[in-house]
């Protein structure tokens, strides 16, 4: 069998189906595109599953990919283990509705055997326990004997998560040979050891699960066939494991060259270098899909891998940065089949420099703290380090919790975690209380403190929606950053900027910003301290690098309705002037896209016909078609023409000043539209107190307007169909309704009352005397508990003194009341924890007063056992 290489191998595989009429198609990002459900690409078919269900049509119904994947859920034993490793890359044949198990079973011989050259006496199928139809294929098409197919049960060979598309699967195991073995007679397929390799299987989608293992067969049957191609490479090349396959060991000779040792001399040596070759590995390829090491998220796996790496870099004795000389080898290994490696090439290793070298600015130190706390741990015969010792690592030394575990536990000692999350939760607590005391108007401190003070944005929205610019910083939600890849939230800034910035109550404007590689959906424009202009949103596609040229549009259409809804305040306020006198004074604005607010000094509330005058001021402008001018002037010369300004606002000396027509001048850096006819209608839709001598209006224009009468109309025309009338005759009818409920309402309570008290019947032989007071607990059929608070009053009255406890349960849920009169709390009877006593019994809780309580429940079944502890519970309350 000829040794064929790992870049071979997947170009074989690739080409070998393309042949048979499959879309050989690029790897996916490691970042999964519009999936919350995965952290990080770990399979071949996971970027595909739009196409499985059917949520977007494939490019082709035939489809192959070899794509990479990362799995961290056994970080902790990689580098312990040569079969453990996060990266690894998938080979996969797809279907789509189209072939099914035949074909799929027939290829994967004809590319195992003739292309690869595999030995078809080693090679072992196993197939689904109940799969007859899988069997028969291996066995009478492919001609596999009968006693060289496994039939493996659900556990190994059926694939499913929970409801959904499900099915069998068909592996193939190549026997490597004795010499893998475990040695124990009757070792075979299935065994733990690495003699036999599962190398392929066969995922045949062909039931839905309704998730009550109730199955049945889809109409459209899927293929998805997953391959690994380091294991492929290690049965190919016939070594002992993944980091022995070419392109794997070249990065491991290289990480052994750097650390001057040898591979397999000294076992503790071994696990870090395993685990060194296996994360860079990992770290290079997260880094070219734009993924940056933060402290959340896919960006914390990231920096979690390379501190790992870096840190056992230093137990190897490997001196200063060497994790981006590795990712060179990485890259000259993979390049032939990820060509994105050697694009971003110098991106890769800057963004491995910049980590390593904060890394290692505080290992130093934390490792010395942490001998030290080893040390006093060791004096005191304690085996756990404290929470606040922990939290003081991280806090103060910027030591990683999970470096702090690791380290322990190869010495066999531990972390407390729940005391190390305390300490964790009450610094953020102090750190809030701190900032709402220290921070301008309360704000939290933020990533935005970072940026160099240097960095400025220039507004260019006033003339025009669109711009093009450079990338001048990015951030995540927690530290800045090289870049942002698909699925990442952040912030962008750039030199010039169309988006306006929330400022003056007008809210900022959202859009789009797009590069050559990626799309950035922006759903908030802030500004920061030094005219710095924040585009916050989330990449939807792609990625971005600082110094991208970028292309920057805002939404029309919330813009436009912003402007309208910004313009319409202006001319509120001189209408409000003017109706309600001149000292009306702005308080306060919010303008957005769906409405405006505005708040006002005034010591009453408005009357329906003020209201209505303002309303028709306002719109008497809006008709009369006023020009929106607006011109820049000194401050000074804008007080002398009129403009109004906020009292108390701090302006520059530069202003806009925006006047329409002769009815309103005033000072404003908000954006507005060129005339008043712009805005088409205006509407107030609220006017109330919300504070001592402050009202608040608020109202809509535009198309808001036309869509509250529309949703106005629309819900009178539902209240008069339920009301079985027309719109006209609604108020009549509800008046006749309202009656009649009235009339109803006392019935009913009376047909309760009588329901209740047949239902209790005569209980008072079921009274029983305990240390001289009465108690009776009996138990009723669909009684609520205001039913049983009325039967509970009544009773008391005829025990005269004693404690009455009743339940009953409606439709599974319990009701549990109890009561006590004066005589027998004096005696000790507290109804408050008798009902907390017996609550528990049905399922539930509660409580109440000494002469008062009650409490819901679950479990109906236990309302007797709660009956009968009543005289038990009474009898320890008054001994």
């Amino acid at each position: 069998m000829k040794q064929y290489g790992v870049n071979e191998l997947r170009r074989m595989f690739l080409e070998f189906f393309e042949s048979k009429g499959h879309l050989a198609m690029k790897s996916f990002s490691l970042v999964p595109h519009n999936d919350n459900s995965l952290l990080l690409i770990n399979s071949g078919m996971a970027p595909l599953k739009p196409y499985f269900t059917g949520a977007e049509i494939p490019p082709r119904r035939r489809v192959t990919t070899c794509q990479k994947c990362i799995r961290t859920g056994d970080i902790e034993n990689v580098g312990k283990t040569a079969r453990h490793g996060t990266f690894f890359e998938m080979l996969g044949n797809f279907s789509f509705g189209d072939y099914f198990k035949d074909e799929a079973i027939h290829w994967t011989w004809e590319f195992l055997t003739e292309v690869v050259g595999l030995d078809k006496e080693r090679l072992y199928p196993s197939v689904y326990l109940e799969d007859d139809e899988a069997f028969n294929i291996w066995n009478k098409e492919i001609g596999i004997p009968a006693d060289r197919i496994f039939r493996f049960g659900k556990e190994d060979n059926f694939w499913e998560h929970g409801a959904g598309p499900c099915g069998p699967c068909s592996e193939v195991y190549y026997d490597r040979g004795e010499k893998y073995g475990c040695g124990k007679p009757g070792c075979t397929v299935g065994c733990d050891c690495d003699r036999y390799m599962e190398i392929w299987n066969n995922v045949f989608t062909q039931f839905d699960n309704d998730g009550h293992n109730n199955y049945t067969e889809l109409k459209q049957k899927n293929i998805d066939t997953g391959m690994g191609l380091e294991r492929l490479a290690s049965v190919v090349q016939d070594v002992d494991s993944i980091f022995d396959v070419d392109t794997v060991r070249a990065l491991r000779d290289k990480v052994c060259e750097l650390a001057h040792t040898e591979y397999k001399k000294d076992e503790q040596k071994d696990v870090s270098i395993r685990l060194i070759t296996d994360h860079i590995r990992s770290a290079t390829f997260m880094i070219s899909d734009g993924i940056m090491p933060t402290n959340e998220g896919r960006g914390y796996v990231l920096r979690r891998l390379i501190r790992r790496a870096a840190r056992h870099g230093r137990l190897l004795g490997i001196e200063g940065k060497f994790l981006a000389h590795l990712s060179e080898t990485v890259i000259e290994g993979s390049k032939d089949g990820y060509p994105e490696l050697d694009e971003k090439r110098e991106f890769i290793f800057k963004v491995l420099d910049q980590e390593e070298e904060k890394f290692n600015k505080t290992i130093d130190q934390g490792l010395s703290i942490l001998a030290d706390m080893e040390a006093e741990m060791e004096a005191k015969g304690e085996k756990v380090l404290s929470g606040e010792n922990t939290f003081k690592l991280y806090d103060t030394y910027g030591f990683p919790v999970d470096l702090t575990k690791e380290i322990l536990e190869e010495k066999g000692l531990s972390v407390d975690e729940d005391g190390f999350k305390a300490a964790m939760e009450e610094q953020r607590v102090k750190a809030r209380e701190a900032r709402a005391v220290t921070n301008y108007m309360g704000a939290d401190a933020t990533v935005y403190d970072q940026i160099d003070p240097k960095v400025t944005s220039t507004f260019v929205g006033y003339d025009s929606l669109t711009a093009e610019s450079e990338i001048t910083v990015l951030t995540t939600e927690s530290e800045l950053t090289e870049a942002l890849t698909d699925g990442q939230s952040g912030t962008i800034f750039v030199k010039e900027t169309p988006f306006y910035a929330t400022m003056g109550g007008q809210e900022g404007d959202t859009g789009v910003i797009r590069s050559e590689n990626g799309e950035f959906e922006v759903q908030d424009t802030i500004k920061l301290r030094g005219g710095k202009i924040g585009h916050v949103g989330r990449v939807t596609k792609g990625m971005f690098k600082v110094s991208d040229q970028v292309t920057l549009e805002v939404a029309a259409k919330k813009h436009a309705d912003t402007c309208k809804n910004h313009s319409a305040t202006h001319l509120l306020q001189k209408a409000l002037k003017t109706v309600l006198g001149s000292h009306v004074e702005q308080k306060g604005s919010l303008v957005t896209p769906d409405r405006l607010r505005f708040d006002f000094s005034h010591f009453e509330a408005m009357t329906p016909e003020e209201i209505a005058k303002v309303e028709a001021l306002v719109n008497q402008e809006i008709q009369a078609a006023l020009p929106v001018v607006t011109d820049v002037m000194d401050i000074e010369e804008a007080k002398k023409t009129g403009a109004m300004a906020l009292f108390g606002e701090k302006y520059e000396e530069k202003v806009r000043v925006v006047t329409m027509g002769d009815f309103s001048k005033e000072l404003c850096g908000g954006t507005h539209v060129a005339n008043t006819s712009q805005i088409m209608v205006f509407k107030i839709v609220s006017e109330a107190g919300i504070a001592a001598g402050v009202r608040r209006i608020e109202a809509l224009t535009g198309d808001g307007v036309f869509a509250y009468y529309k949703n106005v109309e629309a819900q009178l025309q539902e209240a008069a169909k339920t009301a079985k009338t027309t719109p006209a005759g609604l108020n009549e009818k509800i008046e006749h309704l309202l009656a009649e409920i009235k009339e109803l309402h006392s019935e009913n309570e009376a047909l309760k009352s009588k329901a209740a008290k047949d239902a209790l019947g005569d209980v008072m032989d079921q009274v029983k005397e305990i240390n001289g007071v009465k108690v009776l607990a009996a138990k009723l059929e669909g009684v609520d508990m205001n039913g049983l608070r009325d039967l509970g009053d009544q009773l008391k009255e005829k025990l005269g003194e004693g404690v009455v406890v009743l339940a009953s349960a409606i439709d599974g849920k319990v009701s549990l009341m109890a009561t006590a009169t004066e005589g027998a709390q004096k005696k000790g009877a507290h109804a408050g924890n008798l009902i907390k006593a017996i609550a528990g019994l049905v399922g539930g809780g509660g409580g109440g007063r000494p002469g008062m309580a009650q409490a819901g429940g679950k479990n109906a079944d236990g309302i007797d056992a709660a009956i009968t502890k009543v005289a038990e519970v009474a009898a320890e309350q008054m001994k």
